[in-house]
């Protein structure tokens, strides 16, 4: 087991690296969206594009702290009811939950590749292409269904006494 011990070490290590580029890019962001609010303001003279630029920072933002926000249990969960439970019991339906959730996220992973392969357009304003943001769905699904697995492996190896 210590190969999946390093193996998920190196899951870890790789999502708060994907997650830190995610926050560096929030500073431009805030600073682009506070001269435009100030040239707008000042000069009457918005910056073109500062909300088309905001929306795919964000984007970035948002979808590189999904698999961090799992691995640091930062998502919502309500737990009035599985707390109840006797600790088998909970534990057995964090697998369900959790292989369920697998499911869901591969398919948004093979979709979003799928999607993303496809995409030839670009931005309205700044003609950015949009394929790097769509490929950006997958790599965020594959890192969350990484965390995922992990999550279930560890909840299989309590469940057997390990």
């Amino acid at each position: 087991m210590e190969a999946y011990e390093n193996i998920k070490v190196l899951i870890q290590k790789v999502t708060r690296v994907l997650t830190y580029v995610g926050m560096f890019l929030l500073i431009p962001m805030m600073l682009w969206t506070t001269a435009e609010v100030v040239g707008r303001a000042v000069w009457s003279r918005p910056i073109p594009g500062t909300l088309e630029m905001s929306s795919y920072m964000l984007s970035v933002f948002v979808l590189l702290g999904l698999a961090y926000t799992h691995q640091v249990k930062g998502h919502v969960r309500v737990t009035m009811f599985t707390d109840r439970l006797p600790e088998k019991v909970s534990m057995s339906l964090d697998l369900i939950t959790t292989l369920l959730s697998i499911f869901i996220i591969a398919i948004l992973c093979w979709q979003g590749y799928v999607v993303a392969m496809e995409e030839v357009s670009v931005s309205d304003m700044l003609r950015v292409p949009q394929y790097p943001f769509r490929m950006l769905v997958s790599v965020a699904a594959l890192f969350l269904c990484l965390e995922l697995i992990c999550d279930l492996v560890d909840t299989v190896r309590k469940l057997a006494g390990k």
